[in-house]
């Protein structure tokens, strides 16, 4: 492949930009995401016609599809959409939300236990999207809960909370670019100092606490609670998912929880398969060397077998009726693939123009920077370059090993600069329109794409910048807790402001009057 005239420059960043701003301002994604591939592809190929089209289906689209990880990430969507549709139709998420409403007594309750689901499932992001979801959902809804509202909570314990906990795809990601033998350690270094991933869990659980919401957000919650609109902007998609939920009356809450448990553990056992724990190595290390796209792929397949087994067994809906699951399943994971496969295409475009080339130069160009401001920028640089390019991975691939050549001649800032590598991933991997997380998350709360993005962005970008003004201090100070101190006040001192601006939206105490005392 000839290196374009624009390779390594700014125009580089202009396709992700064109889509996300598109998106945003045309609430509609298919065509946004498409247009930023094109552009990607004229400048890359200028004005040679046959270049253009070749790039956006070779380069692009055939070969987003084509490649092995990116194969095994649809394997186990389709996968997961087929229990999600078993579970339906044998009436366990109906059973479930039925158990659960009835030790559920307030909103609070309700988005807290989502939260906590979203905590407890920190093996990976995309497993978490999804089930975290089609679990909670009964139980928002009859609280009225956005799902904008639902979507923001699914999508804030996904990879935030996945890049702290120790045994999870993203510590085998971070461990991979690091130094040989230094991965988990370095990993588990770096957790106090990932302010972004701290100070979001805790702005989650001041918003549910405070009862309010601000920004975008406040309209979706207000819409909700006062005119029973859970959507504000309908989605065909997300009606026709919802169509599919509503499952039989026959089913036991262990309808629900066994496929889930049986997942989760098909999933880890497949995840440390992939890393050689069958052949004797340790857990830590097989986690660490595992492949999550063969693991998840594979884990969720076993999965499902035995999950039909069960349905079978028990009765609860035939071996026929679970197959008729398949294309259901199927059907369902349509739009988020479509998108996802957008979303890898676009990247590609960024890739052929140098994207990270151009990252990297601007890195290599703070040798003149103040050096307690280092992990400042490095975490601002990550922030903008995981936003534009949709990926967490493919940032830390590429500011980890820079993040790691500028520790050499400044060892003392090596943690906070390597976690503010890693933070500043998190947040364009949790807010920008085009990361695969975010997409799992509308899909799993079934809420219109562009909706979730729209309300979720001042949130994420709320915690970045009391995150980047903690990186300043971390930069002169020898230990996380200052930091995380100030952070966490300021962070909470800004929802105290924003709670009392006019423009903020208060949930009615009629909202949140328990349960029992309603019927």
């Amino acid at each position: 492949m000839d290196t374009p005239a624009l390779y390594a420059t700014a125009w580089a960043v202009l396709p992700p930009l064109i889509a996300i701003v598109l998106a945003l301002i045309t609430k509609e994604v298919y065509s946004s995401l498409f247009l930023g591939v094109v552009v990607g592809a004229v400048l890359f190929a200028g004005a040679d016609f046959d270049g253009i089209v070749n790039h956006v289906l070779q380069d692009g689209l055939i070969a987003s599809l084509s490649d092995g990880w990116n194969v095994g990430i649809l394997i186990f969507l389709v996968i997961l959409g087929i229990i999600v549709a078993l579970m339906n139709l044998s009436g366990g998420s109906k059973a479930f939300g039925a158990w659960a409403l009835r030790r559920v007594r307030t909103r609070v309750a309700a988005e807290i236990a989502t939260v906590l689901l979203g905590i407890v499932i920190f093996v990976d992001d995309y497993f978490n999207c999804l089930t975290v979801g089609s679990v909670m959902k009964p139980v928002t809804d009859e609280f009225k809960v956005s799902r904008a509202k639902l979507a923001y909570i699914i999508d804030a314990t996904a990879a935030p909370v996945c890049i702290i906990a120790p045994v999870s795809s993203w510590a085998a990601a971070v461990s991979s670019f690091a130094g040989e033998g230094e991965g988990i350690s370095l990993f588990i270094r770096c957790i106090p100092y990932n302010f972004y991933a701290l100070f979001t869990l805790v702005m989650m659980f001041a918003l549910i606490f405070m009862k309010f919401d601000y920004a975008n957000m406040s309209q979706y919650e207000r819409n909700a609670i006062e005119n029973g609109d859970l959507f504000t902007i309908e989605d065909a998609n997300a009606a026709t998912a919802d169509a599919a939920d509503a499952g039989s009356d026959k089913g036991i809450v262990l309808d629900l929880v066994f496929p889930v448990v049986v997942l989760v553990v098909s999933c880890v056992l497949g995840m440390i398969y992939t890393g050689g724990f069958f052949d004797g190595a340790g857990f830590v290390t097989a986690f660490s060397d595992s492949d999550a796209s063969v693991g998840l792929s594979m884990g969720a397949l076993v999965a499902l077998v035995i999950i039909i087994i069960y349905y079978t067994c028990r009765r609860t809906i035939s071996f026929t009726e679970c197959m008729s699951c398949i294309p259901t399943g199927m059907q369902a994971m349509v739009p988020p693939i479509l998108v996802l496969t957008l979303a890898w295409s676009l990247k590609a475009m960024t890739d052929s123009l140098g994207l990270a080339d151009y990252v990297s130069g601007l890195v290599e160009g703070m040798s003149g920077v103040a050096v307690g401001v280092i992990p400042a920028a490095l975490f601002l640089i990550a922030c903008v370059l995981a936003f534009a390019s949709g990926t967490s991975w493919g940032t830390f691939g590429i500011l980890i090993p820079l993040g790691l050549a500028i520790t050499n001649s400044h060892p003392e800032l090596s943690t906070p600069i390597i976690a503010a590598c890693m933070a500043g991933a998190v947040y364009g991997d949790h807010c920008s329109p085009i990361s695969d997380t975010t997409i799992m998350a509308s899909a799993g709360a079934n809420c219109n794409h562009v909706s979730h993005v729209s309300t979720q962005l001042p949130y994420a970008t709320t915690v970045a910048v009391v995150s980047a003004i903690s990186y300043v201090i971390a930069g002169f100070t020898s230990s996380p807790v200052i930091p995380l101190i100030v952070g966490v006040v300021l962070l909470l001192g800004t929802l105290v402001f924003l709670r009392g601006r006019e423009s903020s939206y208060r949930v009615p105490e009629s909202a949140n009057i328990n349960r029992a005392a309603a019927e």
